[in-house]
């Protein structure tokens, strides 16, 4: 070869030196591109977010992506030992139980952006026992099982992800939820809020010249202690409350008739909307008043705001509260003693408390309301020497009362020995309805289905809701079966508790001899699904009146209820409490520890939500519902509702292989 063909050889060796370098360079800037895509994505999604700078490099190093067009498998039962984690980017996989038990409705899960697959079969390192496929094109990151194994054994975070997945997710969410109320309740209590959101906004205003007979009518039926007295104009003239009836009615014995002008104190103190409760509170320590009138700028009446409203502005303490139940004398004090339940239930929220915690609290103050209102009516339907019990149904039977929530409860007697029970139901009966309407005043509704205990129906003797349950259970009509998942969360408020007690051992010892009568109740509360769709994330369509929303209380926590419900029945446990039950009854129907905490904590969320949105959707005064819009939520919280569902979904299939449900 001559010298000129050397120097070609050289240059192109050169050449292909300097191609193989800018290609060595750019396969390593791509790694690199990718690895800085990979971790700004891992930022976004739990448990990522969480975790340290070294254990996201590790991942973004050792993953691989991968394409899967849609309809294409990607991991299965027949793919032998799971060969790696996977973690979605974008598009859709599909779960399927693969095996003979399959059940077409509960078998099928939607996975998307953010969430990851098989975390059982990839730790365990055997096959998985689902059919993972990719109903859109999908791209997934891929980390090889010993890197998975590895970086579980290094990085806290992921390990309590990957051990406690729900429950890992929920202490984020309600980290983020405190955040939320936090915020929340700092612009609710502080002085600077403006009148205009403070008190009473439909005021109870009469006219001068109203008889004051008439106008003392008028204050008892709206069941306030005070009236603003206000002229044609709408503007106050005067204010009259209950020291006004003492001290210019009663000890000054004046006619009934003269005018309610004759009676009020006039020249009432009045601030404009603007002005803010610090100045209202200025105000009242001042003058020595307890109400302040809000007008608009026209000078006509627009609210009251009174001394309680500016103290439910401060945080509610638990004492003042009880203070305020046990030394209540009349109704309106316990009706201000209910909304700073509410306040101070909401001032947990914002602290951070958990729904299981919560939903007992509420229950433990509203039985105390309960408990004086009864005291309370006692004073004018006496039943000494009577044994007697008022029960709580439904979810203040299970101490699970959310902000939203009506009246359920009767009353268990012993007539004694050749009393006319008749004579003292008909007694009872007056009480009940005296106690039912004074609850309602207080706040909690008068039951829609009439389960109070001034209906006869739930007014028994201990023989005779014996022979009630005893019918239920014997004869498991569908009827039956709606009466029970009511009437069987019992427990009682006021009186004698061995009376609760007979019942609740009378109700396990039928349920032990009828088989038959715990599985119709199985096949009972499989009737409603959690609403996961198999394509999109949710079903939100289940609500005619309601598109594009799921009822939380239907399609959620009723599931986990209903269960609860059944296996506590099934191994004879006493409690009413439905976390409590789950518990107890694992233990005694050999539920695996980490199987029944997941179910407990999906319970808890949707709990915890129902609380969130009837709070902070409800109009002040207004109970809220149960209806949310799964699309308003963050990523985190959808999350969280969408694996809360499908536990939901498990718990179901567990109590369809237990009881055979077809």
């Amino acid at each position: 070869m001559n010298k000129k063909g050397e120097a070609v050889e050289q240059q192109q060796e050169k050449e292909k030196l300097a191609i193989g370098t800018i290609e060595a360079a750019l396969r390593q800037d791509g790694r690199r591109r990718l690895a800085g895509q990979t971790l700004a994505f891992l930022r976004k999604h739990a448990p990522f977010d969480k975790m340290q700078p070294a254990a996201l490099e590790f991942f973004a190093e050792r993953a691989q992506v991968a394409f899967y067009p849609a309809g294409s498998g990607i991991v299965g039962p027949d793919s032998g030992n799971v060969r790696y984690f996977y973690l979605i980017e974008t598009g859709k996989v599909q779960a399927r139980q693969a095996g003979e038990v399959t059940v077409t409705e509960y078998s099928i899960l939607s996975l998307g952006p953010g969430e990851s697959f098989p975390i059982g079969a990839v730790t365990a390192g055997r096959p998985s026992t689902n059919l993972y496929t990719a109903v859109e094109d999908t791209f997934c990151y891929q980390l090889p099982a010993e890197d998975f194994l590895a970086l579980v054994a290094s990085s806290p975070e992921f390990n309590l992800f990957c051990t406690q997945y729900i429950a890992s997710l929920l202490d984020q969410s309600r980290r983020q939820l405190q955040q939320q109320f936090a915020q929340k309740a700092s612009e609710q209590q502080t002085l600077n809020s403006p009148l205009s959101g403070i008190g009473s906004r439909t005021p109870v205003s009469v006219p001068p010249d109203m008889p004051l007979r008439a106008a003392l009518e008028t204050m008892a039926r709206a069941g306030v202690g005070s009236l603003v007295v206000a002229g044609d104009n709408g503007r106050p003239v005067g204010v009259f409350t209950r020291s006004d009836l003492l001290e210019r009615v009663v000890l000054a014995d004046l006619p009934h008739s003269v005018p309610i002008a004759d009676a009020m104190s006039p020249d009432p103190f009045m601030l404009e909307e603007h002005a803010t409760a610090y100045d209202a509170m200025l105000a009242m320590a001042t003058h020595g008043i307890r109400h302040v009138l809000v007008t608009d700028a026209e000078g006509r009446l627009t609210g009251v705001v009174s001394e309680r409203d500016l103290f439910s502005l401060q945080r509610v303490g638990l004492r003042q509260i009880r203070q305020a139940i046990e030394g209540a004398n009349h109704i309106e004090a316990l009706q201000h003693a209910a909304a700073d339940v509410r306040q101070l239930a909401f001032n947990m929220l914002a602290q951070g408390i958990g729904a299981e915690q919560l939903t007992q609290f509420i229950s433990a103050l509203n039985d105390a309301l309960t408990r004086r209102i009864i005291q309370l009516n006692l004073e004018r339907h006496p039943f000494e020497g009577i044994d007697w019990t008022w029960l709580a149904f439904g979810s203040e039977g299970r101490d699970e009362q959310t902000f939203s929530t009506d009246q359920d409860n009767g009353i268990v007697f012993l007539p004694p020995a050749g009393g006319d029970a008749e004579a003292l139901r008909e007694g009872f009966l007056a009480f009940a309805r005296d106690v039912n309407n004074d609850l309602d005043r207080c706040g909690f509704p008068l039951c829609k289905g009439n389960i109070m205990a001034s209906n006869p129906q739930w007014c028994l003797t201990l023989d005779e809701w014996k022979e009630r349950f005893a019918q239920w259970v014997r004869v498991p009509q569908p009827e039956a079966l709606l009466n029970a998942t009511i009437f069987f969360d019992f427990r009682p408020l006021y009186g004698r508790t061995e009376l609760s007690d007979a019942m609740r051992r009378h109700l396990l010892d039928l349920a032990a001899t009828q088989p038959v009568f715990l599985r119709a109740m199985a096949h009972n509360a499989l009737d409603v699904e959690p609403p996961l769709g198999k394509i999109r994330d949710f079903v939100t369509d289940l609500e005619p009146d309601h598109p594009g929303k799921i009822d939380l209380k239907k399609y959620g926590s009723r599931i986990f209820v209903d269960v609860a419900r059944i296996y506590a029945l099934a191994s004879g446990v006493h409690n009413t409490n439905s976390t409590q039950r789950l518990r107890l009854a694992a233990q005694r129907l050999s539920i695996r520890g980490d199987e029944i905490n997941a179910v407990i904590d999906a319970l808890n969320f949707i709990q915890l939500l129902r609380l969130q949105h009837q709070y902070l959707e409800g109009e002040p005064g207004v109970q809220g519902d149960n209806l949310i819009d799964p699309e308003k939520l963050n990523e985190l919280d959808r999350r969280i509702l969408k694996e809360s569902f499908r536990q939901a979904r498990k718990i179901q299939m567990r109590l369809k292989l237990d009881y055979q449900v077809n």
